[in-house]
């Protein structure tokens, strides 16, 4: 752990490496929803490509720190933040607009919201590590060198990409014990970070809590790609299983969220050691 955390760089790397995966979640759950709405909307297309340009614009930043990012950056953060809440509230016109309203029927089976919410940490997390590459301490009025503003951006993703998974596990009756683990496991990682945050002080059990959370969310994509695999014709039926079965980029979402939690927790220590 002394050898990590001696790499000054490694907090931003973390947090534009969760804001990429997130995008890549965000990609790939809008690319398969979004065909199966055949794209009626012209405007399904756009968080499409603004998460493929957060991809590149993020994972550069995961890669390499060098103080630039510049407009190109700041545009592609800014429209997915804007893209993301536009998609907040067409998900949320869509629920309401069935027969039914705001129901747990139609929570289960209209637009998600976990996308278009994940799009906007995505952009608000990738502005983060920018300005951090960048010298800058603070966003506006928002301080980030000292890992508060991060790591609750990432605490309250958790537990929102909780609440989707409680919801679609729900909808699925917990037929498998393994279920329940990304209902229990991320909420008290959550929980713990912004602990952490109240009291200013980084726990080694909550970098431990964070990293099972990361990689909960691999494991919950594979467990997803067995579930698609189990639906009639597996993946020689891949059209059909892969938009009927669980949807494998949802568990990424709590890996990319860990990520920055874990960021987070880097910046306050630094703060601590360095004032």
């Amino acid at each position: 752990m002394a050898a990590i955390l001696s790499d000054a760089d490694l907090p931003v790397r973390l947090v534009a490496g969760g804001a990429a995966l997130l995008s890549l979640a965000v990609l790939a759950d809008s690319s398969v929803e979004h065909y199966r709405g055949s794209f009626h909307d012209p405007a399904m297309v756009l968080p499409i490509v603004t998460s493929s340009l957060e991809i590149m614009v993020n994972g550069r930043r995961a890669k390499r720190i060098d103080g630039t990012g510049g407009r190109p950056g700041k545009a592609s953060h800014a429209a997915a933040a804007a893209i993301g809440i536009g998609g907040l509230g067409f998900h949320a016109y869509n629920i309401t607009k069935r027969v039914g309203g705001l129901s747990l029927n139609n929570l289960f089976y209209a637009a998600p919201v976990g996308a278009p919410a994940a799009l906007v940490l995505a952009g608000a997390l990738g502005s983060a590590a920018d300005a951090l590459a960048s010298g800058q301490k603070r966003i506006g009025p928002v301080s980030l060198s000292s890992g508060s503003a991060i790591g609750l951006v990432a605490g309250i993703g958790i537990l929102g990409t909780v609440g989707e998974a409680a919801l679609l596990h729900f909808r699925g009756a917990f037929h498998d014990p393994f279920m329940w683990a990304p209902v229990t496991l991320p909420p008290i990682a959550a929980a713990a970070l912004l602990r952490d945050l109240a009291d200013d002080r980084p726990r080694q059990v909550t970098m431990m809590l964070l990293g099972a959370t990361a990689a909960l969310g691999l494991i919950g994509a594979g467990f997803h790609i067995y579930g698609v695999r189990r639906n009639m014709g597996g993946w020689y039926n891949w059209r059909q299983n892969v938009l009927a079965g669980p949807p494998i980029p949802a568990p990424p979402a709590f890996t990319g969220l860990a990520l920055a939690g874990i960021g987070a927790l880097l910046l306050m220590k630094r703060k601590r050691v360095h004032g």
